[in-house]
């Protein structure tokens, strides 16, 4: 759960983004920068946290009054075998040993869904995290490194799917559908697209950010919509977004169907004025750019 330790919000100093240039990152620095909140994202080649002088180098700009989110990490489209293992937890173990030295005010670690099995029920913050593979084990692995270093300090964010223009991976959902209509003409779905997923808008989770930064908070939450649709009817969503004609086209079905859902009560507790953004609307905003 997520406790407030401004009971108002109150902007940080300074806010360092890890992993700043990604989808994600992007999104949080420009509603960090519309409220005038001094932000700092070092490129790759400024700060490389994989090399072994990136602990020095992150202790080195780390202040003491800076919120430092972390989103930095090989995502599963760029490998999901020991090697991108390893890779992340040698970039996580890098920031502790800065963290260690030079503690920050506040750590938010933007962790994942993926912690939690597939079948595991209405998906709250209490619930089991017991990774099914690799990179959910990852996510989990860096959240206890972090506990370690940061107990006091540390807010960790666990996202479901996330749904905008800007993201550059190709993950089953909106995005791949939407790349698919514009080059092909067609949607391909895995079986009849009867699984059930949560999207939560790319404009929300920097909004769900913003608050989790201004009011210095702490614990853990899941950024979900609440809602879970198939994909057959998120196909049909962003189908309908084109002038021309997009088939959409089932396949045979390769693995059992799945389902994932969120219970958001803690996060509509924590922001009793969020207002999300509904998945058509969503759809169609990410199709405009």
């Amino acid at each position: 759960m997520l406790a407030h330790t401004h009971p108002t919000p109150r902007n940080p100093e300074r806010v360092v983004l890890l992993g700043g240039s990604g989808f994600i990152g992007q999104a949080i620095a420009a509603r960090l920068r519309a409220e005038a909140i001094a932000t700092a994202a070092p490129a790759s080649a400024e700060l490389d946290l994989g090399g072994c002088g990136a602990p020095a180098a992150l202790e080195a700009f780390l202040r003491p009054s800076d919120s430092l989110v972390i989103l930095a990490a090989r995502t599963p489209d760029r490998g999901r075998g020991i090697d991108t293992f390893m890779a992340n937890l040698r970039m996580l173990e890098h920031v502790c040993l800065a963290l260690a030295r030079r503690p920050p005010a506040h750590v938010v670690y933007f962790s994942s869904d993926a912690v939690y099995p597939m079948g595991a029920g209405l998906i709250r913050e209490d619930s089991p995290a017991a990774p099914p593979d690799l990179y959910g084990a990852m996510h989990r692995a860096r959240e206890l490194m972090l506990a370690e270093v940061a107990p006091g300090s540390l807010c960790v964010l666990r996202p479901t799917m996330v749904l905008g223009a800007g993201d550059t991976h190709n993950s089953y959902g909106p995005n791949r559908f939407r790349r698919q209509a514009g080059k092909e003409g067609r949607i391909v779905l895995g079986g009849a697209g009867e699984e059930t997923r949560d999207h939560l808008y790319i404009d929300d989770l920097a909004e769900l950010t913003l608050g989790v930064l201004t009011r210095r908070s702490l614990g853990l939450l899941n950024l979900a919509s609440g809602t879970s649709t198939d994909f057959a009817t998120v196909a049909r969503l962003v189908a309908a977004r084109f002038t021309a004609p997009v088939a959409i086209v089932t396949t045979p079905r390769q693995a059992p169907v799945s389902h994932r859902a969120f219970d958001i009560t803690a996060l509509l507790k924590a922001f009793p004025g969020h207002l999300g953004t509904p998945l058509e609307r969503a759809v169609a905003l990410a199709h405009e750019g």
